[in-house]
């Protein structure tokens, strides 16, 4: 690989230790562990815009490879090193640059982690939306990429919702500026939307606009108990129907409650099939509404319900929801995967990810946004098992068939990245793809952008990626 110019060669990381901390993101493993990275590639570090065009530029005029990576929490390996390829880190372009409550508008850097916004938003008394799980360490670059959802989207919303206006630096080194900083424009085509979910294959996000909202009142919590999934979706349809929608509304199946359950004691019976957990963050009415909810909770055939009085009861009460991925991940090597379904068939999904489970003989915890019908189950197996592994990726396999054959969709807001080239194939078909590739090409014509993600090389994809 020719030498970068000398203000990008300094970005460059060279010790073979902190360079392989930059090879892989959150996901699993590749599923054929032939296809594991090697050590040729590059990870260049930028400090700012300039660094990202000059790399750009130099992987255009070289067909290199670029994979754009901020903290590295896909879930989908979208954000890991391929054979070749430049590792574009952006997590140093982290300056909030604009918090205007005027305009209720922040401007920032993609490398800003999306709880520092939040922190930085409530200092002025305004509130940005989105809440992934992994708030407190992933950036506000890999929400744009993925459209990240999280734990309030019922009420708030996903990441595409509240982005209004990007740069964007394209293969070659060009600056792209898409959509508009006031409350309303209209000129020209939404290409701020076609970025936002668009995991890297287009360019470097390098700033973003969102919108800000006034802070809601800190919220309340209730959580309620279920003998069984139909009680469960029960109370989940009551909570949707009612006329102030709840702010967050999780579930946590029969094997996830087991798992919190082993890893600490957070007040779950051992013998539920479901939890609900809701919320409320209306001002002024919070109290108000997780009252009423308890009590629609109770009507649909809650076990027991408890209802927070301030704020600390609500935090004790989310404390099972908040250790569930580590305790997940206590239990051995895992593929946690994101599936949406329509919320009445919810309890479908469950039902036939437990009897997957038990066909491939691996746990699959199941939980997930009760409010939106999105589902997280995890395939959990033994660390250093291949046997083990191969079923989990045959349950894995099912997991996605199951979630199209109940009208749903593959990924709700993880994204595609290299994990499920083969089931966006499944879900929009192979001309829905090439025309997605043709709109790729518009952006980067010679396909350097993220290549293993989403389409995956220029051949189609089969049934082994």
């Amino acid at each position: 690989m020719a030498s970068f110019p000398s203000n990008v060669q300094s970005r460059v990381v060279t010790d073979e230790d902190v360079k392989r901390t930059y090879a892989a993101d959150a996901g699993p493993a590749p599923r054929d562990p032939s296809r594991a990275v090697g050590s040729d590639y590059t990870v260049v570090r930028a400090r700012d815009v300039a660094d990202v065009v000059a790399v750009l530029e130099h992987a255009e005029a070289t067909g290199t490879p670029v994979v754009p990576q901020g903290a590295r929490t896909s879930r989908v390996g979208g954000a890991r090193a391929t054979q070749g390829c430049i590792v574009l880190n952006v997590e140093g372009l982290d300056a909030i640059e604009t918090i205007d409550p005027l305009e209720g508008i922040a401007v920032v850097g993609p490398g800003v982690v999306n709880a520092d916004l939040k922190a930085a938003a409530a200092e002025a008394g305004l509130f940005y939306g989105p809440d992934p799980a992994s708030t407190a360490t992933c950036t506000l670059g890999g929400n744009v990429a993925t459209n990240a959802g999280g734990l309030c989207c019922l009420k708030y919303g996903v990441t595409a919702d509240w982005v209004t206006a990007l740069d964007v630096v394209l293969p070659g080194g060009e600056t792209m500026r898409t959509g508009h900083r006031t409350a309303k424009g209209v000129t020209g085509y939404d290409l701020t939307g076609l970025v936002v979910g668009s995991e890297g294959t287009l360019g470097v996000v390098t700033r973003i606009v969102t919108r800000l909202l006034p802070a809601p009142d800190p919220a309340l919590t209730a959580l309620a108990t279920f003998a069984s999934l139909d009680a469960a979706l029960r109370g989940v349809v009551a909570l949707r129907l009612d006329r102030h929608r709840p702010s967050l509304l999780e579930i946590l199946d029969r094997a996830s409650v087991a798992a919190v359950q082993a890893f600490g004691d957070y007040g779950f019976p051992a013998d539920c099939d479901a939890v609900l957990l809701v919320q409320s963050d209306r001002p002024g009415h919070a109290a108000e509404d997780v009252a009423r909810y308890g009590e629609l909770l109770t009507g649909s055939g809650a076990l027991e319900v408890a209802v927070a009085e301030d704020r600390q009861e609500a935090e004790l009460l989310l404390q099972g929801r908040r250790v569930l991925s580590t305790a997940i991940e206590s239990l051995g090597a895992r593929i946690a995967e994101d599936v949406c379904v329509p919320v009445g068939r919810l309890a479908d999904y469950v039902r036939g990810a437990a009897e997957v489970s038990t066909r491939w003989r691996v746990p699959i915890p199941v939980s997930g946004h009760a409010g939106d019908g999105n589902l997280h189950p995890s395939i959990v197996y033994a660390h250093g098992d291949d046997d083990a592994r191969q079923r989990a990726w045959r349950a894995f396999d099912e997991l996605m068939r199951l979630g199209l054959s109940l009208g749903g969709t593959v990924a709700g807001e993880h994204g595609i990245g290299s994990v499920k080239r083969r089931w966006l194939v499944e879900e929009v078909g192979r001309g829905e793809v090439e025309r997605q590739r043709a709109v790729k090409a518009v952006f980067d014509p010679s396909g350097i952008m993220n290549p293993e993600a989403v389409f995956g090389t220029a051949r189609r994809p089969t049934p082994s990626d």
